[in-house]
């Protein structure tokens, strides 16, 4: 197989020291990539894996390699490799890989059929992009593979549906539905990386600021959160009652966005949706307001519904385009509706990349494991390995937790006192 298709074999050196730094902060994957150099449990297999080429996705894919696979990767989309990175791993590592920072899509659609002549046994995804090819161009891999994994709630919403409709041909472990994944990444992840992302885009005080939070699930929380703790005012939107009053007893205002759009000066959407500000929004809004996007790709704000609105656009700031409203009215659009924090921000930090890589890489042992009993539908990651994530977290912090004694458990389990 080929060792890939990079930019630049010389920026390995700072690729190298980079993918070194974040290791240190990543002490589960440390844990566990010392567990499977003694074991060996991916011997023989070959793992294809589209996920942003960055540090820490380089760690995941070096513990793998030192289990025993023979792994290959590329990149869900043209923005989410980082060259150096790159470089090292083809050069170091010796993995191969397939991505070039903004690659025309045609190469990138490239790259996916190249990660994906490895013939896998395993899939790697963030967003379906190698099981939804494999299903639509590359049928005659299906009969190799043996599982996916899955990174996305949204992918996971999609690949369920395929499930129910009977077109999904492999089993795939949903690593969103871990608690220490929804934790770290969504909550902690997502919240800390938007507002990062916010500020280098445009560079605007949040305290006092009417944010709008649209959407809260995990993501929307950790965003609503990490607002209030800059001093902004913030205001959330829903569809679902149970986690509208959840945000309203948390001490969030909550509304419709149609009451929102009115109000609001940052607009931030997280739902996994589509079309959450439409025209209809935009024509309600302050001069000024400043719209992005921390869910769904390219699918939260309807772009085009706005630029039938504008009678000028022209990028203002790195990431940051305004868009002049016929009424004298200026919106911004920040980084063009894509999710805001991968691409303005360097994404979520080691720390909170170590636990989601750490679920990824012991659900490809668990597919491994158990192949012959798995079923094609989506399945959630084990409430045992979740837990293992967890315990080795908190050693790594120094913490420790009381036990259940036998009595205790024994007393859960069977106990005949009722309430």
């Amino acid at each position: 197989m080929s060792c890939g298709d990079i930019r630049d074999l010389s920026l390995a050196d700072q690729g190298k020291r980079r993918t070194e730094w974040a290791f240190q902060s990543m002490p589960v994957l440390q844990s566990i990539r010392k567990q499977f150099i003694k074991t060996q449990p991916l011997a023989g297999i070959r793992i294809a894996a589209c996920l942003p080429v960055t540090p820490e996705t380089a760690n995941l894919m070096i513990t793998l390699r030192d289990g025993g696979a023979a792994a290959s990767l590329c990149a869900p989309d043209a923005r989410s490799t980082e060259d150096e990175v790159a470089a090292t791993l083809v050069r170091d590592y010796h993995i191969p890989v397939f991505a070039i920072r903004d690659a025309p899509s045609e190469i990138a659609a490239a790259h996916v059929q190249s990660a994906l002549d490895s013939q896998p046994h395993i899939t790697m995804d963030t967003g379906m992009e190698l099981l939804n090819t494999v299903h639509t161009r590359r049928p005659e891999l299906l009969d190799n593979i043996a599982g996916g994994v899955e990174e996305t709630a949204t992918g996971a919403v999609r690949l369920r549906a395929m499930a129910r409709q009977g077109t999904l041909r492999y089993p795939v472990m949903a690593i969103n539905d871990s608690s220490t994944k929804r934790l770290y990444d969504n909550r902690l992840g997502t919240g800390q990386s938007v507002i990062d992302a916010i500020l280098r885009s445009v560079n605007i005080l949040l305290a006092g600021c009417h944010f709008v939070v649209a959407g809260f699930g995990w993501c929307g929380r950790g965003i609503a959160w990490r607002a209030r703790g800059m001093g902004a005012a913030v205001i959330v939107t829903e569809v679902d009652p149970i986690r509208a009053i959840e945000a309203a007893m948390d001490g969030f205002r909550v509304m419709s966005m149609a009451e929102a759009a009115a109000i609001g000066e940052v607009f931030v959407t997280a739902t996994g949706g589509r079309s959450v500000i439409t025209r209809d929004h935009v024509e309600r809004m302050k001069n000024g307001a400043v719209l992005c996007n921390a869910g769904n790709p390219g699918m939260e704000i309807d772009l085009d519904a706005l630029s039938k609105l504008v009678s000028a656009q022209r990028p203002v700031r790195d990431h940051a385009e305004e868009y002049a409203l016929r009424d004298g009215r200026r919106v911004y659009v920040l980084g063009g509706g894509r999710p805001i924090n991968f691409l303005a921000a360097e994404g979520h930090p080691a720390t909170v990349m170590d636990v989601n890589f750490a679920n990824q890489a012991l659900a490809v042992e668990h597919l491994v494991k158990h192949t012959e009993t798995l079923e094609s539908r989506v399945y959630p990651v084990p409430a045992e390995l979740d837990r293992r994530v967890a315990r080795i977290k908190l050693e790594s912090m120094g913490v420790k937790i009381d036990r259940l004694t036998l009595e205790q458990e024994q007393y859960l389990a069977n106990s005949p006192d009722g309430t």
